[in-house]
C-alpha cells in the first residue's frame, strides 16, 4: 500500500515496486524518487508503466509487493488522464469545492488568472469543449498550492498556445518550490521543462539523469543537409542508425557522425546546408526503448 510520510529530501518514492494486472507486467521492481522542488518527467511507450506508477504513488492502486511512499495528501496537487467530474457545476464552482480541501489554498480568483480559466468560470463543466476541460482540470491540480503535484498527460488535447500557457504555469511553480512529476508523449515538452528524466520501458527503469545525461547514454548526433543523395541508400552506410528525408534535406541520426559526414561530402559535390548537432530526447529516448524491446 502507499504510506504517507515527511522527508526533506524526498516527497515521494517506489521502493522495489512490482504491479501485474494478470499476464501483464506493469511494474518490474521499480525504484523511484521525488525530490523537493524538481520536475521529474517520467518517459515511455504506451504499456511502460508510468500511470501505474503514479496510481500506485497516490494510492489509486495497491502494489503486488515493494513499498510506496508520499507526503501528505493534503499536499498533493492531481490531474490524472480520465476524470469523471459532475458535469453541471461550473468551472469556478469545481475549483472552490477542491480547493476546500487543502489547508492554504490558492484563491480561486489567483487561479483562474493563472492558468487563463477565467473566461470559463461560469461555464458547466459538461458544456467545455476536451481542450477546455483539460484546462479547468489543471486549474483543480494547482488550486490547492501543492508541495507536490501529479500531472499525467496534461496537455494532451491542448493547441499550442493554451500548451505554452501551461508550460509558463508549471515553470513558476516550480520557482516557488512546487515539485512536479509529468508523464508526456512530447518529448519536447519533457525537454523544454524538466530537471530529471526518468526512462520506463516493460515496467523497469531503462535510465534516470538531465536531459543531457539521458543523451549522453546513447552519443549519438543529428546530422541534417540538402541533398539529392536517396535516403535508403545512405540509411545502409556504417553507422546510420535512421535516416528521414523532408523534401530535398535528409535527417541523419548516427552513432559515428564524423565518418558519416566525410562519406555524404565524398559522393554529393553539391551537398549543401550540412549541420551536426547532438542527438535530442527523442532520438536517446527511442534507442533506451528499443534496447528494452529487444
Amino acid at each position: 500500500m502507499t504510506h504517507d510520510y515527511m522527508d526533506n529530501n524526498c516527497l515521494a518514492e517506489l521502493c522495489g515496486v512490482s504491479k501485474r494486472f494478470g499476464k501483464i507486467c506493469a511494474l518490474d521492481g521499480l525504484d523511484l524518487q521525488v525530490r523537493p522542488g524538481e520536475f521529474l518527467a517520467l518517459l515511455g511507450p504506451n504499456g511502460a508503466g508510468k500511470t501505474t506508477a503514479i496510481s500506485i504513488l497516490l494510492g489509486l492502486q495497491r502494489p503486488d509487493s515493494g513499498v510506496a511512499r508520499r507526503c501528505d495528501r493534503r499536499h498533493v496537487g492531481v490531474m490524472m488522464q480520465e476524470v469523471g467530474l459532475a458535469a453541471e457545476l461550473r468551472v469556478h464552482e469545481h475549483i472552490r469545492l477542491v480547493s476546500s480541501y487543502y489547508p492554504a489554498p490558492l484563491a480561486p480568483d489567483a487561479v483562474m488568472e493563472m492558468t487563463h480559466t477565467r473566461a470559463l468560470a461560469n461555464r458547466p463543466y459538461g458544456k467545455l469543449s476536451g481542450g477546455q476541460k483539460r484546462l479547468a482540470q489543471f486549474a483543480m491540480a494547482i488550486c490547492g498550492r501543492p508541495k507536490l503535484l501529479f500531472l499525467d498527460e496534461p496537455t494532451a488535447g491542448l493547441d499550442v498556445q493554451a500548451r505554452q500557457v501551461q508550460w509558463d504555469t508549471l515553470r513558476e511553480l516550480v520557482r516557488t518550490g512546487t515539485a512536479i512529476v509529468l508523464t508526456t508523449h512530447y518529448l519536447e515538452e519533457a525537454e523544454a521543462l524538466a530537471d530529471r528524466v526518468a526512462v520506463l520501458s516493460k515496467g523497469r527503469l531503462m535510465a534516470s539523469g538531465t536531459v543531457g545525461e539521458i543523451r549522453a547514454v546513447v552519443g549519438r548526433k543529428r546530422i541534417s543537409c540538402a541533398t539529392t543523395l536517396p535516403a535508403e541508400q545512405v540509411g545502409l552506410w556504417p553507422g546510420v542508425d535512421r535516416v528521414d528525408r523532408d523534401r530535398e534535406h535528409l535527417h541523419i541520426t548516427a552513432g559515428n557522425a564524423e565518418d558519416v559526414v566525410r562519406r555524404l561530402l565524398a559522393e554529393d559535390a553539391q551537398l549543401q546546408e550540412l549541420e551536426v548537432r547532438r542527438a535530442g530526447l527523442a532520438e536517446a529516448f527511442a534507442e533506451l526503448t528499443q534496447e528494452a524491446a529487444s
